[in-house]
């Protein structure tokens, strides 16, 4: 009897424990962060609220007092400024994910080997998040002028807030391509839907997507916990199954 009192008083304290986080996340890492979350509420009795958008509008919302105690974001910058700013929490940033970039259309067989549909005629509207905003929309800009297309295809552009909505306008038939996330159209390693191309890593500054934890969560236990598990391996293995790298996996 003392041993089942003992285990029911442990299991109501759990729940007692249990706390909420506020995530704010790129948008390109829509999919792996709701995996994650589940998981991270099955483990810890935390429960993480995620919200979706881009980096730049994020970075903004945290500026004017936003509620967020975790930053997600699609580029490095962003959470190394956050610190330097007193916004995050010093030394608290990581490098959680290294994204990948695809150009890619929702017909099957439109987009071959190298991009090469990109110096043709057979498309209208090429969708690309705002590069101002969205660091993979930054890294399609610096992709096409790498590839000395950007005068040529840029009045063709079908600007989106952020990667979301970006692969929102391909996956609609409202552009006929568009540069989205790999992590947007890849499971169990391969393009699931409609053809795409990889775009190689060369073309553009690696795309380093870093977390911190801001000062909102710096005394916040689930906000904690959270940072902690974002590093370990159940959330590694969910990052690299939608086609991220991580950081020292990299050569």
């Amino acid at each position: 009897m003392r041993s089942a009192f003992l285990i029911a008083a442990l299991l109501l304290a759990i729940p007692a424990c249990a706390d909420e986080v506020q995530v704010a996340v790129a948008a390109n890492f829509t999919a792996p962060a709701k995996r994650i979350a589940e998981a991270f509420g099955q483990a810890t009795g935390h429960k993480a609220v995620l919200a979706f958008g881009a980096t730049g509008t994020f970075y903004a919302q945290i500026k004017n007092g936003a509620p967020f105690e975790v930053l997600l974001a699609a580029d490095g910058e962003t959470p190394a400024r956050l610190e330097s700013e007193g916004d995050g929490v010093s030394g608290s940033s990581f490098t959680y994910a290294v994204g990948r970039l695809v150009l890619w259309s929702s017909r099957a067989g439109m987009v071959g080997e190298g991009g090469e549909i990109l110096r043709s005629n057979a498309f209208k509207h090429l969708s690309v998040a705002n590069p101002k905003l969205a660091p993979y929309g930054a890294a399609a800009v610096e992709t096409l002028t790498a590839l000395g297309l950007l005068a040529s295809v840029q009045s063709r552009f079908v600007q989106a807030e952020n990667i979301a909505q970006a692969h929102q306008f391909v996956a609609t038939g409202n552009a006929e391509l568009g540069f989205v996330a790999l992590s947007q159209v890849m499971q169990g390693g391969r393009i699931t839907e409609g053809s795409g191309w990889i775009v190689p890593e060369t073309l553009h500054r690696p795309i380093r997507q870093g977390a911190v934890l801001l000062v909102k969560g710096g005394d916040r236990p689930a906000a904690r916990a959270w940072m902690e598990y974002l590093k370990g391996q159940v959330a590694r293995e969910v990052i690299t199954s939608f086609g991220y790298a991580l950081e020292q996996t990299r050569p």
